[in-house]
Formats: C-alpha cells, sequence, structure tokens
C-alpha cells in the first residue's frame, strides 16, 4: 500500500488549521488516515507545528512519501534529519549517542532562531503600538487646540454683548 505523510485541512472557511497525517495515497484529501503525527497552525506568526518526530521517522523509515509541504514541515521540524542520522546509525557510521547529540544541537539552534523572530516581532508589534499612541495624542493635542480659540471667540460675543447691555 503505497503511504504519503500529507496534510489534512480542518478549520473554518478563511482560517485554515492542518493535521500531518499519514494515509494511504488513493484515500481523499480529509478521509481516512493511518496515523495523526501532529497538527499544522498557519494562521499565527510565526506558525506554530507540532510534530510527532519520532512517529514521522518510523514512516519515512518504512517508506513512506511525503508531500511537497510535508517535506518542508518535517524538515522544519527535524524529522528528515533525524531520519538521515537513523541511516547513517543503521550503516555504522554514527553511534546512537553522536546521532543523538547532533540531533539535540540542532533542535537547540533551531528554537533559538525561532526564539528570536518571536522577539522581534513583539519587539515591532510594540513599536508600532507606541508610534500610533503618539499619532493619536498628536491628533488629540491638535484637536484640543484647535477647539481651544472656537470657545473663546463664542465667548468674546456674549461678553461683548452683557457689556452693551451694563452700560
Amino acid at each position: 500500500m503505497p503511504v504519503k505523510i500529507r496534510l489534512q485541512r480542518h478549520g473554518k472557511k478563511g482560517k485554515p488549521f492542518y493535521w500531518i497525517v499519514a494515509a494511504d495515497s488513493r484515500s481523499k484529501r480529509d478521509g481516512k488516515y493511518l496515523e495523526k503525527l501532529g497538527a499544522y497552525n498557519p494562521n499565527t506568526n510565526p506558525a506554530i507545528v507540532e510534530l510527532d518526530v519520532d512517529g514521522a521517522v518510523k514512516w519515512l523509515q518504512n517508506g513512506a512519501q511525503p508531500t511537497d509541504t510535508a517535506k518542508n514541515l518535517l524538515s522544519y521540524k527535524g524529522a528528515l534529519l533525524k531520519n538521515h542520522l537513523v541511516g547513517g546509525v543503521r550503516k555504522g557510521a554514527l553511534t546512537e549517542e553522536q546521532a543523538e547529540a547532533k540531533f539535540t544541537a540542532w533542535l537547540e539552534e533551531k528554537e533559538a532562531k525561532i526564539q528570536a523572530k518571536a522577539d522581534g516581532l513583539s519587539e515591532a508589534e510594540a513599536k508600532a503600538k507606541a508610534d500610533a499612541l503618539a499619532a493619536e495624542r498628536a491628533v488629540n493635542e491638535a484637536r484640543i487646540a484647535a477647539a481651544a480659540p472656537v470657545v473663546e471667540e463664542a465667548e468674546a460675543p456674549g461678553e461683548a454683548e452683557a457689556s452693551n447691555e451694563e452700560e
């Protein structure tokens, strides 16, 4: 049976949410699947990818072919790297400890990159919010300054009439 690792669409219109599944290639896109490997939410920035790396590696070892998008997600989470390292262990080029050390080092580096992107986005969001607040203050001050002379002019004719009546 030809098995593919692919995305299964969920969520509502305009807000997609995907499951990463191992499914028979002949089944429908959102149909029956063999195993759910994870989830992918592209609606957030950075996108959230949850993946059972060991399960994905098991399917890759058994000959499952990932689709293009699924391959990108597997690469993003390190499943393809782990599959490569497991192949090296099987051939005798690495020991299990060396492969695990390489994989954990790669994971730490990847987490640092993701955290840096999230921090940069939060800083940009805070700066945009501060700029919007400053612009709003400037508009409010201009509005108050424009309204103040109008009030004085309105009072001035009233005072003139009052002084005319007193005379």
